[in-house]
């Protein structure tokens, strides 16, 4: 990918067009804004979808997360409890001798 680092000669927005979008296929909304209310009303509701959708992520990313951090306490404390089990039954053992 080329990309002229000389500003001078052509303007920002193609630079960084060139950069995000290299095949050059055109990107709604970008460099072009729109004054059309339909258009801007279905932005904004294109991207709330999307905002809903990450956030479900991000909510089962954040139950999963307490699943796990539930279940090593459980291991945790089960490991400790058979520990303290074992070492409890061993001291017994040897006061009886």
């Amino acid at each position: 990918m080329i990309v002229d680092t000389d500003f001078g000669s052509k303007e920002w927005m193609e630079q960084i067009q060139k950069l995000w979008n290299p095949i050059g296929f055109p990107f709604s909304g970008i460099g072009q804004p729109t004054l059309d209310p339909k258009e801007i009303e279905q932005k904004i509701n294109e991207l709330k979808v999307v905002q809903n959708w990450l956030q479900m992520n991000v909510s089962m990313i954040d139950m999963t997360t307490k699943t796990l951090e539930m279940q090593k306490a459980a291991i945790e404390a089960l490991s400790a409890s058979v520990n303290s089990e074992k070492s409890g039954s061993s001291s017994r053992g040897q006061k009886k001798k």
